[in-house]
């Protein structure tokens, strides 16, 4: 019944067609389409879904690492310049834990055009003791007492100023 219906189909579709194409050479293009009144339904094709783990290897080479492996020891600096943190945390009232890549979570900003700040993120412990550390160590190294802001909620401190590289040498004299 269906190919009956499709040839039949077929046949007025070719035959508007050719009336269409004879209007058109008369009058001029115009924007009229013809579409097929029905289209053969053919049976859905069933496929077997197979599940294998022989061929996962190459999978797995494209997946990204979902963790960032554990640094090498070094005796001292690495080539790179980066140091590895101690064995055993300092026994102070705060800590300054690395951030994921191991750095030393030290950064400076620049805001408004020429205003520098230094960051100092991920602080636990007591913030207010490493604050007034922090104080001290730049005065020792600057000769002037510099302005502090402490955040408790993001345990973070932003010094007036670039110092970023005084703060991490002490941070590692300190053993973080």
């Amino acid at each position: 019944m269906s190919a009956c219906f499709t040839v039949q189909s077929n046949m007025i579709h070719g035959a508007l067609r050719r009336a269409f194409k004879l209007h058109r050479l008369v009058s001029g293009p115009a924007g009229v389409r013809l579409q097929p009144m029905c289209i053969a339904v053919s049976e859905p094709k069933r496929y077997a879904i197979q599940e294998t783990t022989d061929e996962y290897r190459f999978v797995e080479r494209l997946i990204p690492p979902s963790r960032v492996p554990k640094p090498p020891r070094h005796d001292g600096p690495a080539p790179s310049g980066w140091t590895p943190p101690s064995d055993a945390p300092p026994p102070l009232l705060y800590m300054v834990r690395r951030s994921r890549m191991h750095n030393i979570p030290v950064y400076t900003d620049i805001s408004h055009g020429n205003r520098r700040t230094t960051l100092v993120r991920r602080v636990e412990g007591d913030i207010w003791t490493f604050n007034r550390d922090i104080k001290e160590h730049l005065k020792e190294v600057t000769g002037r007492d510099r302005t502090t802001q402490v955040n408790e909620v993001t345990m973070s401190i932003r010094i007036k100023g670039h110092y970023d590289k005084e703060i991490k040498e002490w941070l590692v004299q300190k053993g973080f």
